[in-house]
């Protein structure tokens, strides 16, 4: 957790614009010993848009990664989730409107990378 915020700002560095479409899914690592959820958002073409290092999977920790991702990269126009029901939080903003889909097979993209972060 101590080096999460220098390889945010690296990470931020080199980000491309991401697209108009995004895929949000979640999974959980190993970081020093203890389980930590990694909320993870992509564009069509796989390119990381933002990611979050949470000790909890609850509401709270999605809408905090959804607000996080679209502050620092804008509002997109669709985005794909799994049928996990922490990812539909973010929606519930009045002025965050977003079409959110959920799908089972479209964030196989996330699940299946295993790139080193």
């Amino acid at each position: 957790m101590h080096y999460t915020s220098l390889l945010e700002q690296a990470f931020h560095k080199k980000k491309k614009k991401p697209g108009d479409r995004w895929r949000l899914d979640k999974t959980y690592i190993k970081v020093k010993g203890k389980w930590k959820y990694y909320y993870r958002a992509v564009d069509r073409e796989g390119n990381t848009i933002d990611f979050l290092l949470a000790a909890n999977r609850d509401k709270k920790a999605a809408l905090r990664f959804f607000n996080k991702a679209i502050d620092r990269s804008g509002k997109p126009g669709l985005i794909n989730i799994d049928k996990s029901g922490a990812n539909k939080a973010g929606n519930k903003e009045d002025h965050r409107r977003i079409k959110i889909r959920q799908c089972k097979y479209l964030n196989n993209i996330i699940e299946q990378d295993h790139r080193f972060i």
